[in-house]
């Protein structure tokens, strides 16, 4: 009788420390370290600095978020950054879609499977941008003046965030569906391509500032219909919990529904688009395929 007594008093308390254990769910124990794959100023850094801002003044993380540039290489200092922490909960990583195209074009070993995905936050949505003033008033005539240079050495301008990035990707799409050529121009964020516009170093570009919420889209000024749907996405290292991906996703989400998010969705033009777990897995493979595509057409992959 007194050895059954001790051994039920061994089953409850092992019971109460594993009640204990599977209570007490993983929450981060110093700061996050949130990598931008992109240089400042561009819609990649803004996005996460927003997020590290509302955590802190909604109290959403028990621990600060610090927002760390790593954009060399086209972003791939940073994915081979985060990749090196295996298992370490306390990095994330915001993405861009070059995710896809910088180890695509680059040949680095990494791939999009080397992360963990934990939320698809937005989709960016471009526009075509000219100087104001110039004297282009709609696409269809600023398109006019490029195809009238395309076959010259005096061609016009495309200012664009890296090569074989994103912006090159769309300018291709312009010049195979309008039978026009532009001379690309990378540069290294966004905010530099904006200021390169503005004096007039280029030509045009494709951005997503906030004022463009109410233009056209492509296929209502120029008759052709060109749909491209920039990842705003977050990954985590490689091989985290369970626990840490369900506070991750759960802390994002709440980011998500946040009236500064919101706010920052709508002014930015950006699409909303909030998604978890296998469904956003098979989103990500699917535009892995379609990056894969329309790069292998202009050999843009590293062979």
């Amino acid at each position: 009788m007194k050895l059954t007594f001790h051994v039920f008093l061994l089953l409850v308390t092992r019971l109460f420390f594993l009640s204990l254990n599977s209570a007490a769910a993983w929450e981060p124990t110093k700061p996050i370290e949130f990598i931008i794959p992109a240089g400042t100023g561009g819609g990649a850094d803004q996005m996460a600095r927003l997020i590290s801002g509302v955590a802190e003044r909604r109290k959403l993380s028990p621990q600060p978020l610090i927002a760390v540039n790593k954009s060399g290489g086209g972003g791939a200092e940073g994915f081979l950054y985060v990749k090196e922490k295996k298992g370490d909960p306390h990095v994330i990583i915001i993405t861009l879609s070059n995710l896809f195209t910088t180890p695509l074009h680059t040949g680095i070993p990494f791939n999009w499977k080397d992360l963990t995905p934990l939320a698809r936050m937005a989709l960016d949505q471009f526009m075509l941008w000219v100087n104001a003033e110039t004297p282009y008033k709609t696409a269809k005539d600023y398109m006019t003046a490029v195809k009238e240079q395309s076959g010259g050495a005096n061609r016009m301008k495309m200012g664009g965030t890296g090569s074989a990035q994103e912006d090159q990707i769309i300018t291709i799409q312009l010049e195979q569906a309008l039978g026009v050529k532009f001379t690309y121009v990378p540069f290294k964020g966004g905010g530099e391509v904006c200021v390169n516009l503005v004096g007039k170093h280029v030509d045009s570009t494709v951005n997503n500032p906030a004022e463009c919420a109410n233009q056209p889209t492509i296929k209502e000024a120029l008759g052709v219909d060109i749909q491209y749907l920039m990842l705003r996405g977050i990954f985590g290292a490689p091989g985290i919990s369970k626990d840490a991906v369900e506070w991750h996703t759960d802390f994002l989400k709440k980011i998500y529904e946040s009236a500064e998010f919101k706010k920052y969705v709508s002014d930015g033009a950006l699409k909303p688009a909030f998604l978890t777990g296998p469904e956003y897995v098979k989103w990500v493979e699917e535009n892995e395929k379609l990056h894969r595509d329309l790069m292998a057409k202009e050999g843009l992959i590293k062979k």
